[in-house]
């Protein structure tokens, strides 16, 4: 099932409701490195005297019935100012280690997402159990990883069936793809797992192919021309859904143009070409259609869009060209802002407010010692004027409404 506009939200008025939502296990991914119900017509034919039967919208002064506020629209009421901070917050924990308890119990991160390579399901399952009992009750967190197929698997051995690589998936065609995130999906739905972080939507430059770090050096991608990508990612995206595991499309707006991995350097990063009309957005586009329900941003620098600033804090980005051009209304997500290169001179505490401030909605950290501070920071920012704490439930409300459509939110 196709649709565009996904986790929609008219943010004004949801606002006013609610307050009188060979491989190396240490290269790729993320930190190391939404259906709207239809309207309904009667159908119904005239009635035998030519009246159309009557009912309430015979009557002019009639007013029309409002829906019930959502689950997530009353969850948003309840949640203190530091619950409403945290649930903006996406944190990595690393493979053999707990989750810090403070990260869950007294930051109300929004979630968390497994680093580096799980090779038993067991230590999956403990930790995805772990999360949820360190989190309010009403208030489960969402469980994401990096699962794309070939180098980037973070769940592997008999957490996870092995699957190829985009770029061997890309040559196969739509096909394969499907097949292949149909694996995925199932293996992460059975872990309990909701949100893929896959699959990469960006179309890599044919002039750079492996010589372009972050996606063609590690075959992430699944290919060069972006029809061809769409189509793809439109699969994977489908495969997911039916699964219902919640796809991440990545890294917008393109990494495919840029020489060095955002992860690893913040040199070589800029991409002078892509802009507004650009052809390699069809990628993205289409994963858009597919129904994707979130948007990870990319920390690469795009002129053409906005001098000298990373998209993920770019409102050009964002919200001119992902959300008024694109039409996406899902969650977007950053890169890893924890322990990326690429923004490790930019303070901790901006790191967090400056997406919000662009028009994005979670911040994901690869290094979970840093929560409280970015907590902090979004606390503080929603505290200093009205229009930030509205922005800031604007983009919780999206939270929220994906956890309730992903069916770990029901209404009282």
């Amino acid at each position: 099932m196709r649709r565009r506009h996904l986790l929609a939200l008219a943010p004004t008025a949801a606002l006013a409701a609610c307050t009188t939502p060979g491989e190396d296990p240490g290269t790729g991914g993320t930190g190391g490195s939404s259906d709207g119900g239809t309207g309904s017509s009667d159908g119904g034919t005239g009635s035998a005297d030519g009246s159309d039967g009557g009912g309430p919208t015979d009557d002019p002064t009639t007013e029309p019935t409002e829906a019930p506020p959502t689950a997530a629209e009353l969850l948003l009421e309840e949640l203190e100012p530091r619950e409403l901070a945290g649930q903006l917050v996406l944190v990595g924990i690393p493979a053999g280690t707990e989750i810090p308890r403070e990260v869950l119990a007294e930051h109300h991160a929004g979630g968390i997402f497994l680093l580096q390579v799980w090779e038993s399901a067991d230590a999956v399952d403990a930790t995805v159990s772990a999360a949820q009992q360190a989190s309010r009750s009403d208030l489960p967190p969402l469980i994401a990883v990096d699962q794309e197929g070939g180098q980037v698997r973070m769940l592997r051995g008999d957490a996870a069936r092995r699957t190829p690589s985009a770029e061997s998936l890309g040559q196969e065609g739509p096909d394969a793809v499907a097949e292949a995130y149909t694996s995925i999906g199932e293996d992460l739905a059975t872990r309990g797992i909701h949100v893929a972080f896959s699959p990469v939507a960006d179309v890599v430059d044919p002039a750079l192919g492996d010589d372009n770090g972050p996606v063609g050096t590690l075959d992430r991608g699944f290919g060069t021309e972006p029809e061809q990508v769409g189509e793809c990612v439109a699969a994977a995206v489908e495969a997911l859904d039916a699964h219902g595991v919640a796809a991440t499309l990545k890294h917008f707006p393109g990494l495919g143009r840029v020489r060095e991995n955002t992860d690893f350097s913040a040199e070589g990063i800029e991409d002078a070409v892509t802009g507004p009309e650009d052809p390699f957005l069809d990628s993205f586009s289409a994963g858009i259609d597919a129904g994707a329900q979130l948007v990870m941003m990319s920390s690469a620098i795009y002129p053409q869009l906005e001098e000298g600033v990373p998209a993920m804090f770019s409102r050009a980005a964002i919200q001119d060209l992902l959300r008024d051009q694109l039409g996406f209304t899902g969650l977007v997500v950053t890169d890893d802002i924890g322990a990326a290169q690429a923004v490790a001179d930019v303070p901790v505490a901006e790191r967090a407010t400056r997406p919000l401030a662009a028009g994005g909605d979670v911040v994901i950290t690869a290094d979970a010692s840093l929560t409280g501070e970015l907590v902090d920071a979004l606390e503080a920012w929603a505290a200093e004027d009205p229009a930030n704490l509205a922005r800031v439930k604007e983009s919780v409300l999206r939270v929220l409404a994906l956890k309730e459509q992903l069916g770990l939110l029901t209404a009282e």
